[in-house]
């Protein structure tokens, strides 16, 4: 019987400890060693478990996706469009916007123009979450529920719609306009559904 790896649990912890700094101080500061002194380790052990800080990076795209991804955590859904109904208020909620930070996923973002990893990596993402609503959206159509003539397209024009709504609503510090705006967005992404 051998020794259980750190590996996997170790690098979520650096990655989370990245993420945190990002957080307050932006990608363009957040340094190894800053993250080896928030968790107490020697800068040399993130280098053992990420090549370079570049890999760090890639490691944070990961860590959005995995949490952009709890926005299709439904409970008791009773059937697919209660399923859908239950994702669609989580998407345009507080709930989306607190899953991940606005300034650390621009950052982020803005990298994959120059990037060809992060861009892929990036791509990916997103793709990941257009893949999963239209799932969402053609078991509607299945059960009857609804009759989206491309689920996939419809999933597309709504995340568009939710990418740009939340880039200008990062900018919103009002908050019966904030609140105001997404309920308006979260209608034409209704309208899209028929």
């Amino acid at each position: 019987m051998g020794r259980k790896s750190l590996k996997e649990p170790r690098q979520k912890e650096i990655i989370k400890a990245f993420y945190k700094i990002v957080k307050k101080d932006g990608l363009e500061n957040a340094s190894i060693q800053k993250i080896a002194e928030s968790i107490q380790i020697n800068p040399s052990l993130i280098m053992h478990y990420f090549r370079s800080r570049e890999h760090l990076v890639y490691g944070l795209v990961e860590f959005i996706l995995d949490r952009w991804l709890h926005i299709f955590d439904v409970k008791d859904a009773e059937g697919p469009r209660d399923a859908l109904d239950q994702v669609l208020d989580n998407i345009f909620s507080k709930k989306w916007n607190s899953l991940f930070d606005d300034g650390t996923s621009y950052s982020l973002y803005s990298l994959a123009f120059r990037n060809k990893t992060i861009r892929q990596r990036y791509k990916h993402l997103l793709d990941s979450l257009r893949q999963r609503l239209a799932e969402m959206i053609a078991a509607c159509n299945e059960s009857k529920s609804l009759a989206v003539k491309d689920p996939v397209a419809a999933a597309d024009i709504i995340f568009v719609l939710v990418d740009g709504a939340y880039y200008y609503l990062s900018l919103v510090d009002d908050k019966a306009e904030y609140d105001r705006r997404l309920a308006v967005y979260k209608k034409h992404a209704l309208n899209v559904l028929c």
